[in-house]
This record gives structure tokens, sequence and C-alpha cells, in this order.
């Protein structure tokens, strides 16, 4: 009885932080609310150990951590990225700004632990969060972990409304620019949409004279894709397991050398260009958003150390870094807009994908483009122009840099 207790709280707390998200049209961050929630229950009421006694304990998440990172693997196509290379090129700029400003002038505020603790959340969201949490404690450094745990929570607060009211400035910008431009029609309705498709992937003032598309052979071998009464869920997870027990005995024979996180990404890349692992598949063998629940309220159990009189501790340098990083952010994406044929809204919105990554930064910009297109043309117009870019974006950073920066960070504390 009272693990099923504990995890109708530990659901509750993520189920008030989405509706209230929902509510305010994601301008109020899940994360925020949910964190805010477990923060006054361990401050009262709530036992400091609900979230192992909910099922999420040590044993869950050493599974998880690694299985979803070749889950995120499977969400990257290579075709994608080399098409939207200027997004990961501006997404990546960002994460080198954020560092320079936090590590160069925060550290004039500062001292060294706080700086390398709090700062990876910032250049990897999630996925950065929880490799820091994970390993301060395996370094029995407890006293810097809700550092990234505070960093990942509050960052929230000023990356999604900041992301939104980017998006809608350019998705402005761009409906402006549509309908400045003559539509030629045909009766050769064909011609047409493909005439409006191709011109929605041409950024402003480029002309395209020929087919510059990148052609790649096609690696997907579909000898692994079996009729669907035996494509079961079971046989996903059998799948997904495989790849990701292969990815860590790599990781022990390279013995260090490449973190095995890093390993586990790549080789979920490589799975899915082969074929054997489809398109986000943990989602479609279900298993999803229960994978991420239990990664979530374990970071967040992480607060349980917090007390009111650290508080104050806490957030100065917390709020500081933010400022910092989001500043780096936009510097280094204005720098590279123009060169690269971006608006300085949309460079800057791709940049901050770094806060949050997918799935936030797909659903930011929906809800944006839901908001600013007045008919389903204009908002496929929009998502067509945005979504690419936000995704690629998202997972150069939080997927793939988020990864590299936590472990580099963690070698030197």
């Amino acid at each position: 009885m009272a693990a099923i207790l504990s995890l109708m709280v530990v659901m509750g707390f993520m189920m008030v932080g989405e509706w209230v998200s929902t509510r305010s049209r994601a301008y109020v961050p899940s994360v925020f609310i949910t964190a805010l929630l477990f923060l006054i229950g361990f401050w009262t009421i709530v036992p400091k150990n609900i979230v192992p006694a909910a099922s999420f304990g040590t044993a869950f998440i050493q599974i998880t951590q690694a299985v979803l990172l070749v889950h995120m693997g499977t969400l990257m196509d290579l075709k994608l990225l080399l098409k939207q290379w200027r997004a990961v090129v501006i997404a990546l700029s960002g994460v080198v700004g954020t560092i320079i400003l936090t590590m160069g002038i925060g550290r004039l505020f500062f001292n060294w632990h706080t700086i390398v603790a709090s700062v990876p959340p910032l250049t990897g969201g999630l996925v950065a969060a929880f490799l820091m949490t994970a390993g301060l404690k395996a370094q029995h450094i407890t006293a810097l972990v809700a550092f990234p745990v505070a960093m990942f929570v509050m960052h929230s607060m000023l990356g999604y409304p900041l992301t939104a009211w980017m998006l809608k400035r350019e998705s402005r910008r761009l409906l402006k620019n549509r309908q400045a431009v003559a539509i030629v029609v045909t009766d050769d309705a064909e011609t047409a949409r493909a005439t409006v498709n191709t011109a929605a992937q041409v950024p402003a003032g480029d002309v395209p004279t020929a087919d510059t598309s990148v052609r790649l052979p096609k690696f997907k071998i579909r000898a692994w894709h079996l009729p669907a009464a035996y494509d079961t869920s079971a046989f996903m997870l059998f799948k997904v397991a495989a790849v990701t027990g292969l990815a860590e005995e790599t990781a022990q024979l390279m013995h260090g050398v490449v973190n095995q996180y890093i390993v586990c990404l790549i080789f979920g890349v490589i799975a899915h260009q082969l074929g054997f692992l489809e398109n986000a598949v943990l989602e479609k063998a279900g298993v999803f958003h229960w994978l991420m629940y239990g990664l979530l309220a374990y970071i967040f159990a992480n607060l349980n150390i917090v007390k009111i009189s650290m508080l104050s501790g806490i957030l100065v340098p917390i709020v500081t870094l933010i400022v910092l990083g989001v500043l780096g952010m936009f510097i280094a994406s204005s720098l590279l807009a123009r060169p690269l044929g971006f608006s300085h809204e949309m460079a800057f919105a791709s940049a901050l994908t770094a806060l949050f990554g997918f799935p936030a930064d797909y659903i930011v910009t929906h809800e944006v483009t839901e908001i600013m297109g007045t008919t389903p043309d204009e908002r496929q117009y929009l998502l067509d122009q945005i979504l690419p870019k936000m995704l690629v974006g998202g997972f150069a950073t939080v997927s793939v840099a988020s990864v590299v920066i936590a472990s580099i960070f963690l070698k030197i504390l």
C-alpha cells in the first residue's frame, strides 16, 4: 500500500505540473511546478524516500538512463542534420557562448565548483541535469547535488517564455514576407504544391538554380521489419536492450576514454540508421513516458536535501549564471544569424533549444504556430519553416553536446 500511495503522490505532482503548463500555454513550465511541489512536500509531510518507494530507485535509473539515450539516437535523422546544418552551427555556437560567459564572468563572482556543477543543465537541459546529479553522487560531492537540479528547474522559467516570444516574432516576419510575395496560380495542383513546398525550405534571399539537396544512400535494412503480429512491444524492448547492452560492453572496453552515455547515443543512431530500431522506438513500445516520469522523479528527489536556509545560497548564483548563459546564447546567435541566412529571432530561438530540447521544442513550436497561423495553410507553412530548425538544434545540443559537456565537467570538478 505504501508503494502505491508513493506512486500516486509522485504522479500527482507530475500531473499538476502538466495541467498548469497546459493552462498557461507553456508560459509556466511543468517542471517548475512539479519541482516546487516536491520541494514543499519535502519541507512538510512528504517522506524523503518517496521516489524510490514509488519504484523509481537506483536499479530502475541504471536501466533508464542508458535506454533513453539509445532512444534519443532513434530520434536523430542524419539527412535532416545535414540539411539543417545552419541550425546545428547556431545552436552549438550558443552553447559555446554560454560556457564562455558563465565560466569567464561567473568565475569572478562564484567559486569553481559552483559554476561547474550548475552550468551543464544550461547547455543540455534534462539530460545534463541527470548526468551531473548522478556524477556528483558517484563522487560523493553531495553538497553540490542541488545545484544542477535547481538550474534545470529555474532556467525553464526564462527559457520557455523567451523561446515562445522569439518564435512569435519570427512567425510574424514569415507571414508578412509570405503575403508580400506574389503567388503564381497554376492549373497544375501538383506543380503548385511543389512550388510552395520548395519555397518553404529556401532561406530568405536564396534563389536556387539547381537541385542542391543532399542525396544520401538509404541504409535501411528492411529485413528487420517483421509482420505487425510479431512486431510487439516486447520485441522492440528486446532490440533496445540488445543495443544498450552492446553499447555498455563497448564503453567498458574503452576503459572510460569515451563516456558510456555517448556510446549509447552513438549506438542508438547507428541502429536507427541501419533500420534495426524504429523511429522513437520507446514511444512505439509504449514505455517512453513511464521512463521519462521516472527520470524526472529521480532528479526531483535530489531536492530532499535542500533546506529553506540553503535557498539564498543557491538562488543568487543560479539566477546570475542563467542571465549570463542566456546572454551568451544571444550574442553568439546574433553574430552568426546574418552570415547563415537566419533572422535574429530564429537564430536566438535555435540557440535557446539547449535549455530544454525535445519534446519541449516540439511542443512550444506547435503552440506558437497554432496561435499565429489563422488558416491551416498558414500553420503548416510556419511549421515547415520553423520546426526542422528547432528540432535539429535541440538534438544537437541536448542529445549530443549535453552528454559531452556533462562528461567533461564531471572530470574537471
